[in-house]
């Protein structure tokens, strides 16, 4: 019996616990132009992964530079190609969508490139700075799969057939630049970092 009064106080305590928190926690306000379908959603999404994709073909130079071992170096040299395909391919789903090319800025994608860069700066050269930039360059690698998953999930709802192909692609070639940066760094990189 007492456990049974325990049970019903601690419930109503939960609940009116619950209540209360979605009483104080406040919606956030939409601001002027906001998606209000999914394909808005779709666009603005595209247009993000634009520019993160624009920025990279800019940034991996700079990472192969910085770079030592020659697996690495190789597997970012090949990356760079494949970016520069990936905005080719984004510019093809702008334009089966009947949308000029638009970039807007990806915070999220300027931040894992900020890191990238203060990884580079205070690492000295050599195998620990290898690491840390595959360890960077696989934080951008886990962005863009999640990025190209979710797109490519939108434009199979909204029927944007020829998007689906493209983004599906991309997210193939990002999953195996993934995969190639998790051998080079088990292939005793990161023993020779220790």
């Amino acid at each position: 019996m007492e456990t049974k009064t325990a049970t019903k106080k601690t419930t109503a305590k939960t609940t009116t616990t619950s209540k209360t928190a979605s009483k104080t926690a406040s919606k956030t306000p939409a601001k002027k132009g906001a998606a209000k379908e999914l394909k808005d959603l779709f666009e603005d999404s595209l247009k993000d992964i634009y520019w993160a994709e624009k920025a990279l073909v800019k940034a991996l130079p700079t990472m192969m530079k910085n770079a030592t071992d020659e697996k690495l170096k190789a597997g970012i040299e090949k990356h760079i190609a494949e970016t520069k395909t990936h905005v080719e391919r984004l510019e093809a789903c702008f334009n089966a969508l009947g949308k000029k090319a638009q970039a807007k800025k990806c915070d999220a994608m300027q931040g894992l490139l900020d890191e990238g860069k203060s990884i580079m700066e205070e690492t000295e050269p050599g195998a620990v700075r290898d690491a840390g930039i595959i360890a960077a360059a696989q934080k951008v690698e886990h962005y863009e799969i999640a990025t190209y998953g979710t797109l490519a999930a939108f434009a199979k709802v909204l029927k944007e057939d020829e998007c689906v192909k493209h983004l599906l692609q991309t997210l193939a070639e990002e999953k195996k630049c993934d995969e190639l940066l998790t051998k080079v760094a088990d292939t005793n990189l990161n023993s020779k970092a220790m």
